[in-house]
């Protein structure tokens, strides 16, 4: 079943052309309107230049003045001889028959009975086009109808192609896989979400999960903020660096640089609670900090962290290179990448 795309919006097109096997574009008058196009010529001769296949009206209350119409599109200097789109009707076919005897493809649509299929067909119509969408809307069998022309060609071996149009949503498209149609035409908003399920999205997130688990290290990932005190500095310098990091901890050293501990926003309250604000001017060493913060080697896989934070069940872990502190690992930067559920905070 081939692919043609349903609009004229020329964004809409360059994203469906990127997909790489959409065989056509049909559009309408009416699209054109509701678009804003007022310069219809100008339209398709750029269309012309953007798609595989393009199907444009070729109007007219005769056959005669629907030839005159399609000669004067040819004359427009398109890329190519486009598929020339007629309504149903007796003058229809036969403008249809003649465009064929030229040697023109032509889509006689606005199809709603096996009958005008029929004389379609008989008139060498490439495209037989019955529209699912409104015809359901008029509370008729679309999907048999389908069924039908295709059963038809194939009993008596018209050369005539059934294309399935007014899409709707996916459904229409699954079901114009099954009637066998030969083409089916579609708006960008239907075809952009053919792919999509919410199992699929669930199914490829826990293999991004689980290959980042076991390929990442946590240098990958760790934050560039990295607030770092010497304890001889006071609680207020501590505080300030912690507030600009926007991390929940401050990173203690000694004098050689190595890891001491840690001082947490925690420690904060609880020492603020308990000694008023008179320890701002005091230093770190004299108020007192963990000795004993958790740590993970910055080459150490993501899988590790996870199975850190979850047993020692805190927020951060400080990321060492050796005995010296090189960033944090908050619990944050894991529920981002999907690695932790919201029951870590």
């Amino acid at each position: 079943m081939d692919l043609y795309l349903d609009s004229v919006d020329f964004k809409e097109i360059e994203a469906a052309l990127d997909f790489g096997f959409i065989k056509g574009l049909t559009t309408t008058p009416t699209f054109m309107h509701r678009h804003g196009i007022t310069d219809i010529d100008g339209a398709i001769v750029k269309l012309s230049k953007m798609v595989p296949e393009l199907q444009v009206e070729a109007l007219g209350d005769t056959p005669d003045q629907i030839v005159a119409e399609a000669e004067r599109i040819l004359a427009l200097g398109l890329e190519r001889p486009p598929v020339f789109k007629v309504p149903i009707s007796n003058e229809g076919v036969k403008g249809c028959q003649r465009l064929r005897a030229r040697g023109y493809k032509v889509n006689v649509h606005l199809i709603y009975t096996l009958n005008q299929a029929y004389m379609a067909m008989e008139a060498g119509a490439s495209f037989i086009c019955p529209l699912a969408g409104r015809m359901q809307d008029q509370g008729h069998d679309a999907i048999q109808m389908f069924e039908q022309c295709v059963d038809v060609i194939d009993r008596y071996g018209y050369d005539s192609k059934v294309m399935f149009s007014s899409v709707r949503h996916a459904e229409h498209v699954r079901q114009a896989m099954l009637t066998g149609v030969h083409v089916c035409t579609m708006p960008f908003s239907v075809m952009k979400n053919l792919c999509e399920n919410t199992l699929t999205a669930l199914g490829t997130a826990q293999f991004r999960e689980h290959t980042a688990l076991m390929t990442q290290r946590v240098k990958d990932i760790v934050r560039k903020a990295n607030p770092v005190c010497d304890t001889s500095e006071t609680l207020q310098s501590a505080m300030v660096k912690m507030t600009e990091s926007r991390l929940g901890l401050v990173t203690l050293v000694d004098a050689k640089g190595a890891l001491a501990g840690v001082f947490t926003d925690g420690d904060l309250r609880r020492k603020l609670q308990a000694d008023g604000r008179g320890i701002l001017d005091k230093t770190v060493a004299a108020i007192g900090f963990s000795k004993t913060p958790h740590t993970i080697d910055a080459n150490a896989l993501l899988n590790d962290a996870v199975k850190l934070i979850k047993k020692a069940e805190v927020d951060s872990i400080v990321v060492v290179d050796g005995t010296k502190p090189v960033g944090v690992l908050d619990v944050q930067d894991l529920i981002k990448l999907g690695l932790l559920g919201q029951e870590h905070l």
